[in-house]
């Protein structure tokens, strides 16, 4: 008999996929369409938002093809993830009166001097559990407030994208938990919205609507939601959320396991049943949100990942990069060097502000450079310097909130590769699990919604229903070499951040 099935609304930054996904975690069928912001008409160039309609039609051409594909009897529900931070106003008859802000625009990093006027950023953290990064939430708010006043003013409620996209499925308004995380607006410990930030903008908790959390049941697919996206009418619409928090969830880690989304970025998270903001989380970037439990939380570090190794491709690999294998060429040659062989060391604190090195304030470097080092020694430095910030990073958690790991699960592209993967746990001196789930928020996701219908008790119940097939790659017992690359590696960026 063929096993019932959720649909997943996986909105990404870069790609739309929605994946029909069964109790045990596999993927039956996915659609995907690419995704990104456009520039704000009549805006200033660096002025990018997300269109809904835009949004909403990819949603439902990738939703019709995979519907069609698994047939309608067989989905019982359907689960909206995606990025935290954006969102929009919408009046009371819930028309958008201001396009959605992307997390890539920049017009807020004046407005992110201009609070510290207002509040201490130390307050702010200690309310919010966020540290001020441009794409705050919370700073659209006071830059509408200051610049399109009228917004705030025609504006009958605000939703986040997860509540925008659950919307149009269900015709119901909502906000949950874990965006409103993302928003640095909340009392975080009071799991209240925090009258003294969203005083700043001249707004109360009246403009957000009704809180739900991830597994909670926001409304049903409307017919005419039935009719754009092939999905069944009248199946529930299951509260989603921040696409982080469902990873943590689909990556299938235990409570003792940091996990380490790696990508472009890379996110260090934890799971911990305390906020506990402190001034050495503040101090060295630590952001809190919560998790997609009610009553834990997610201490995270933001960080530089693989955009570091695609600058060292781009810049030193051009010639070897003929489409396929570039980086299978590049690890050879970073292979074949030993680590006690090279005096060469790569920062990759190349975004000022991230990271655990921020508070140095020390740029992106490569140290040791002779006229013999070669383009291997440079990708090699690399991997090692991602894994020094990652061990900083480590440290840091663990000096903020207690929290001490006995392993590392790494999740997302950077989990492909064997040499990083390797030098990771040589680094850390922890054992690095890699799953053989790739779509871990998705699967994430999916779990919660058969949660919601009942499938399962809980979500630990859910996450023992899934075979996860994990790699465990353990420290290869070259921790005293790297023991000592570390400490020299530690001195650089706090002599150059003090030049």
């Amino acid at each position: 008999m063929e096993q019932d099935l959720v649909i997943v609304v996986d909105c990404g930054s870069t790609n739309i996929t929605i994946s029909a996904v069964d109790a045990r975690g596999n993927f039956i069928k996915s659609a995907s369409s690419p995704n990104a912001p456009a520039q704000q008409s009549g805006g200033g160039p660096s002025h990018f938002i997300w269109d809904l309609d835009t949004i909403w039609e990819k949603i439902c051409g990738a939703s019709l093809e995979v519907c069609s594909e698994v047939g309608t009897e067989r989905i019982k529900a359907v689960i909206v993830t995606t990025f935290g931070a954006d969102g929009t106003f919408l009046d009371s008859g819930n028309n958008p009166v201001y396009p959605v802000i992307s997390w890539q625009d920049t017009r807020t990093e004046e407005t992110a001097e201009e609070i510290k006027s207002l509040i201490d950023p130390k307050e702010i953290y200690n309310i919010t559990g966020y540290n001020l990064i441009r794409f705050n939430t919370m700073l659209r708010f006071l830059w509408l407030s200051k610049h399109a006043p009228e917004v705030i003013e025609k504006a009958d409620k605000y939703l986040m994208m997860p509540g925008l996209i659950s919307h149009k499925l269900s015709g119901e308004v909502s906000i949950d938990s874990t965006s409103a995380s993302t928003m640095m607006a909340l009392d975080m410990k009071d799991r209240t919205w925090s009258d003294k930030m969203l005083g700043l903008a001249g707004m109360d908790s009246s403009y957000f609507p009704r809180w739900v959390d991830p597994g909670d049941t926001i409304g049903t697919v409307t017919a005419d939601a039935c009719t754009a996206t092939g999905l069944p009418s009248g199946i529930p619409v299951i509260t989603g959320g921040h696409d982080t928090q469902f990873a943590l969830v689909g990556s299938g880690a235990s409570g003792n396991e940091a996990v380490l989304s790696s990508g472009t970025w890379e996110i260090l998270m934890a799971r911990t049943d305390n906020f506990s903001p402190n001034d050495t989380g503040f101090d060295n970037g630590v952001n809190i949100e919560y998790d997609s439990v009610p009553g834990v939380y997610n201490p995270q570090m933001l960080m530089m990942g693989s955009g570091v190794l695609e600058w060292v491709r781009k810049t030193f690999f051009a010639a070897d990069d003929t489409g396929k294998g570039i980086y299978d060429i590049m690890i050879s040659k970073a292979e074949k060097i030993q680590p006690d062989a090279s005096d060469l060391f790569l920062c990759p604190t190349f975004v000022s502000g991230t990271g655990p090195f921020q508070k140095y304030n020390a740029p992106g470097y490569l140290y040791g450079l002779n006229i013999m080092t070669s383009k291997g020694e440079i990708y090699r430095a690399a991997l090692e310097g991602l894994a020094f910030q990652l061990r900083s990073a480590l440290e840091v958690l663990n000096s903020a909130t207690g929290y001490d790991p006995a392993g590392i699960r790494v999740v997302g592209g950077g989990a492909k590769n064997r040499l990083w993967n390797s030098i990771r746990a040589d680094v850390t001196g922890l054992p690095v699990a890699v799953t053989s789930q790739k779509e871990i928020t998705a699967l994430g996701a999916a779990l919660f919604a058969f949660k919601g219908i009942g499938a399962f008790h809980s979500i630990e119940e859910a996450v023992q229903n899934v075979d996860f097939s994990e790699e465990i790659v353990e420290p290869s017992g070259r921790g005293d070499i790297y023991e000592k690359k570390y400490r020299e590696f530690m001195k650089i960026p706090r002599a150059l951040g003090s030049v």
